[in-house]
């Protein structure tokens, strides 16, 4: 699956459209940004409520394909343009984290 094709889902938002033809491998839920530029898999749809200029750094450094925010988690301006800057998708859900990641695992399977 797309990045696309999860922005045209419902209950998602788009925030920042980066390369919204990147592959999305897996969901990777956490809010820890150590714990996730450490192990989140490359190519991961990233389920966090963190939505400052430091996720964004990490989502590149782990080369995530998009960052959710879950459950209507804000995200500040100096972020969205960092993620302009860096080709960052931004997606973003009232959803709570878990209900997203069983979406994603279900279009993946």
């Amino acid at each position: 699956m797309k990045v696309k094709d999860l922005a045209l889902k419902d209950g998602f938002e788009v925030i920042n459209e980066g390369d919204f033809d990147r592959e999305i491998t897996g969901a990777y839920c956490c809010d820890l940004l150590s714990w996730v530029m450490g192990r989140a898999p490359a190519g991961s749809a990233w389920l966090t409520v963190m939505g400052n200029m430091n996720a964004v750094a990490v989502a590149v450094l782990a080369d995530i394909s998009v960052i959710i925010l879950a459950e209507s988690a804000a995200v500040d301006q100096p972020a969205i343009a960092k993620a302009m800057q860096q080709g960052v998708n931004i997606l973003k859900t009232s959803k709570p984290a878990f209900e997203s990641a069983l979406l994603i695992h279900e279009c993946l399977s």
